[in-house]
């Protein structure tokens, strides 16, 4: 069963195209430790079923973050309620 993360920062990137706005994700575990991954990592862990990960947006209000895939076929993070652009990601705080 897949381990449940909650993404509360991200690293960006100069870039505007989706697939390489964010350069890696992170957020806190239950001990209260920090973990970041990087974008291609996260992206392997949902694809291998080992790790999943969701923002809270609202607060209070899950959304499943997913591998979205651009037109030329480079995939990203996203989540299920954004369109191209991953917005719920890209409004989060930056990391430390």
């Amino acid at each position: 069963m897949a381990q449940d993360r909650r993404i509360r920062c991200i690293r960006k990137t100069d870039r505007t195209s989706a697939h390489e706005r964010i350069r890696l994700v992170g957020g806190t575990d239950s001990a209260g430790k920090r973990w970041q991954e990087k974008q291609e990592d996260a992206i392997k862990q949902i694809k291998d079923r080992t790790h999943s990960y969701y923002v809270e947006r609202p607060e209070g209000h899950r959304v499943d973050v997913i591998v979205g895939k651009s037109s030329l076929g480079h995939e990203y993070l996203k989540t299920k309620s954004d369109g191209e652009q991953p917005n719920n990601l890209l409004s989060l705080q930056e990391c430390p």
